[in-house]
Order: C-alpha cells, then structure tokens, then sequence
C-alpha cells in the first residue's frame, strides 16, 4: 500500500471549501481506493455506477440522495450524466447536510453538464497514477519504465505489470472508449493509439496521420480530444505572442503514462529501452509529467519556432515564464536554443531535468537538476 497524503489533503480540503469534489483521473489509478479512505472520516454511502443494484437503488436519484448524510460518493459518474442537475439541487440546498465525492476517467468537457450544472459548487482534484514523490526517488527507474498505475507498477515480476499493461489497453479500447460515445470501431482505435505511441514527444500532423489511418484530418483529431479527455495522452499546446515569428502552432503529442508508452511500442523490460530509438522521447514524456504533477493548475505550453530552437515545457507561475528542458544524458550541457529561449520568452530561469544524480548550474540562467530532486523547486519557483 503506497500512501498519498497530498491528494488525500486536497480532497478533504475541498470538502471543508465546497459541497462537492470531483476527483478526475484515468480509470485503475486509484480513485476508489482513495475515495474509501476518505469515507472512513465520515458517515455515508459509496455508490458504485457499474453495479447494478446501485444503480437501481439511484433509479429516483432525488428520493435516494436527499435524504443522505454525511458523505456520498458517487463512482464513475461520467456513466450517469443525468444525475448531475439533481446534485445541484441537493448542493444548492441551505445547510446541506450531506457532502458529494464525484469520482471520474473523463474530463469535464467530455461530461456534459459537469460545467454547466455544477460550475461553482464543486472543487476539482486530479489523479494521476503513482508520482515519483509517493514512491520514493530511490524507485524512480521502475516508475519510468512500469508507470503509475498501481496495478502495473506493484507486481514483484515485470512479466506480471506488461501483462496488465497490454490487457488495460485492450480493455480500454474495446469497452472504455465506446462508452464515452465516440462511435469509432476498436481496430481503428488501437491503430490510431499505436501512432500515438510512435509519434511520442512530436508536433501532431493530423493529415499525415489520417493519410496513414484512412481517415481525414479532423476524425483523427475529434479522436485524439477523445483520448486527451480519458487522461490517455496530452496535446501540449505551443505559445506564441508574437504574430510576425515564425513559430510551431501545432500541438505536441504524448502518452501521459510512461509504461502505457512502453506497452504500445512494445518495450517490456527497462534494459530494452536503454537502446531504444524512443529512449529520449519517453525520458522526456516521463518528467515532464512529473514536472506537472508537481505543479498542479500551473499554465503549461511548449514552445518552438521555424529555425530549429525549441523549449520542452514553459510554466507560467507568481507572472513570471520558468522553462523546463528534459535530457536523458548522463552530463547535460547548454544549447543554442536554450539561449534563444530565455530571451525570445523572457524566462525567469531554466532547467535542465536529467535522469543523473548530481544539480549543477550551466550559466547564470540554466541549472541541470536531478529529477529526482524535483520537490526543490517549490521554494525556487514563485507561486
């Protein structure tokens, strides 16, 4: 059992705040679990949307939830849409005496009505799988190669975490995925998320994609929100400001999980990834979520122009721009295009995350600092 007191803090915090929170996060990363040992400091219900008798005691949602005390949970609410004007009711009510945990693997804008019905009555808290904070830094290459799933990153045999890896994505393409409602057939899916995978740490080509797919550009890219909005992968948006540069404007594309990344392009074991051609690519994919998970709600793009200089991450904390570059090398050194970063975007400060051991400063601007040792710059970088 790996503890997540931060998360758990956020929750409770949010429940003093709010009448609601909605803990959103993908499927199997331990919302439940989570949500149980919050209900263990109050008195209520856990209702569970894939169980047929608990859907069945919700059938008059009103008759069942207004009497509640305590706290109520309510599991995998992206199946029950049409509960979320009756829990504005019961939110808006003087005094309410019952508080709501909302547990969620889709994004608001993939659940209609959560914004619209709830907007302002809820807090929302995200999960992700295990972050390197909660396992420890001493774990960080078995974090890297299995991801954060519990289930894929705490079995004793590695076979036993590709095997739940391989299974969860067929799982998730053949039932999950249909029940968001996107009406797309489960082999164009899983071909579509093995580009993905492929495509890891690039700027998204939808036309290139859909010519290689059979599809046009705008069914791979409403597909490709659809992901983005099951917490699959991310589309780092890119900044720019100055209409006259010529900058890159498409998004760039990755599997927010590092050891989904490996199942889809088929890497089982972290000795082959050492000489796989996606090494950099996952290294980076990996801390830079990290990186986010660290700094929950920052404002984060990627930046890159024409000629070749590009940035990784750009955070925009405290007014001030703070950007992130992530090499898997043994000695990182400075670049041309961090120069051209730093005074292009203005950046307060810069650094270099590497899997090593050792933070050092490149130049006054540019620091390599252990991924590791993350947790550092909560004091460095302004609120």
């Amino acid at each position: 059992m790996i503890e997540r007191p931060e998360i758990q803090k956020s929750i409770l915090k949010g429940l003093e705040q709010s009448p609601g929170v909605a803990l959103l996060g993908p499927r199997q990363c331990g919302k439940t679990t989570l949500a149980r040992e919050v209900a263990q400091q109050y008195s209520g219900r856990i209702f569970d949307l894939d169980n047929p008798e608990d859907v069945a005691a919700l059938e008059n949602p009103m008759l069942a939830l207004g009497s509640m005390r305590g706290l109520v949970v309510l599991d995998k609410i992206q199946r029950k849409p049409e509960l979320f004007p009756v829990l504005r009711v019961l939110m808006d009510r003087p005094g309410s005496p019952a508080k709501f945990l909302l547990l969620g693997s889709a994004s608001p804008f993939l659940v209609k009505g959560v914004t619209e019905s709830l907007a302002g009555r809820i807090v929302f808290v995200d999960l992700q799988g295990f972050s390197l904070d909660e396992v420890g830094e001493s774990h960080q290459i078995k974090l890297w190669g299995r991801g954060g799933f519990p289930r894929s990153y705490l079995p004793e045999e590695e076979s036993e975490s590709y095997r739940w890896r391989r299974d969860f994505i067929r799982t998730f393409v053949e039932k999950d995925f249909s029940s968001l409602g996107l009406g797309t057939t489960p082999s164009s899916l899983g071909r579509l998320w093995q580009m993905v995978a492929h495509y890891h740490g690039q700027s998204l080509n939808a036309s290139e994609m859909g010519r290689s797919l059979g599809e046009s550009y705008k069914t791979v890219q409403r597909h490709l929100e659809m992901l983005e909005g099951a917490f699959m992968i991310r589309l780092l948006r890119p900044w720019f400001e100055n209409l006259g540069k010529r900058l890159v404007r498409s998004p760039k594309l990755y599997v927010r999980d590092s050891g989904l990344l490996h199942a889809l392009i088929g890497i089982e074991r972290y000795d082959a990834l050492l000489g796989h051609p996606k090494l950099g690519s996952s290294w980076e994919g990996f801390a830079l979520e990290q990186v986010l998970i660290r700094f929950p709600g920052a404002n984060a793009w990627y930046w890159a122009t024409q000629g070749g200089a590009e940035l990784d991450l750009m955070l925009m904390r405290g007014g001030k721009r703070w950007g992130f570059e992530f090499k898997c090398t043994d000695a990182p050194t400075t670049s041309k295009s961090m120069h051209i970063a730093i005074e292009s975007l203005g950046l307060e400060h810069l650094w270099v995350i590497y899997p090593g051991e050792r933070e050092y400063p490149l130049t006054e601007h540019i620091t390599v600092l252990p991924l590791r040792q993350l947790n550092f710059l909560d004091q460095r970088i302004a609120p």
